[in-house]
């Protein structure tokens, strides 16, 4: 999600990070076309690396190939964050009770360090000073990934990481932001990887991620639930 300049990173790995962390966080809004020779400009890549970078975002189901039509943000439905929702709390659940198990005292400071970081963010959310959501959900992910993060398996690790990218890609569509009530489910999970209490870490993580997909699907149909992009607001967006 960060795009951080690395040593050793391509022209088209940089595109990659910038274009997907736009769609994760809906800079470039669901139904949206993506226009190969605006986005080779818009993006620094050549027309070629962009159809490169768009496929391989169309591997991990954030955007759309359409053939001859081109390419689009993959849309958005109802159906689909509830799938996403339980998918992320299936593979969390079985991956933080795992780390609960096995993690040592450094897994304790990565979680101590990271939900203090979390905590400082969501104040000033709930305060609505210096707020910054983008900074608020990074911060969230790297708490939840810092829960999970001793569970000892790297593919359950990035098939947990590749589900939340998606689920925090809802999140900013749908602008959900729980206030309070997410920030005291934080401190008890907090509390419950210090004590070590998988069985009530699970509960509340359940707790945690319903509520979140329930607050987001309160309108029937939600309005935020699209396959078209309108033009006024993907203006807005950019």
């Amino acid at each position: 999600m960060s795009e951080a300049i690395n040593i050793g990173e391509t022209v088209g790995d940089l595109a990659y990070a910038r274009i997907r962390g736009d769609i994760l966080f809906a800079r470039l809004v669901p139904g949206e076309r993506l226009r190969l020779d605006a986005f080779s400009r818009r993006y620094g890549a050549s027309i070629s690396t962009m159809r490169e970078l768009l496929n391989r975002l169309a591997s991990e189901g954030l955007i759309v190939a359409e053939g001859q039509r081109g390419f689009e943000v993959a849309p958005v439905s109802a159906a689909e964050f509830r799938e996403i929702g339980a998918m992320r709390l299936l593979l969390e659940t079985h991956a933080m009770t795992q780390s609960f198990a096995l993690g040592d005292l450094d897994w304790e400071g990565r979680v101590v360090a990271a939900h203090h970081k979390l905590s400082v963010v969501e104040g000033r959310m709930v305060a609505n000073v210096d707020a910054d959501p983008v900074l608020w959900k990074q911060c969230d992910r790297e708490f939840h990934q810092a829960l999970i993060s001793a569970c000892g398996s790297r593919v359950l690790m990035a098939t947990h990481a590749a589900i939340y990218d998606k689920y925090l890609r809802y999140q900013m569509v749908a602008i959900i932001f729980r206030g309070a009530i997410a920030a005291r489910e934080h401190a008890m999970l907090l509390d419950c990887a210090l004590k070590r209490d998988a069985a009530r870490a699970s509960g509340i993580l359940k707790t945690h991620i319903e509520s979140c997909v329930d607050h987001a699907l309160a309108e029937d149909p939600p309005s935020w639930a699209t396959t078209t992009v309108p033009t006024e607001r993907a203006a807005t967006r950019r």
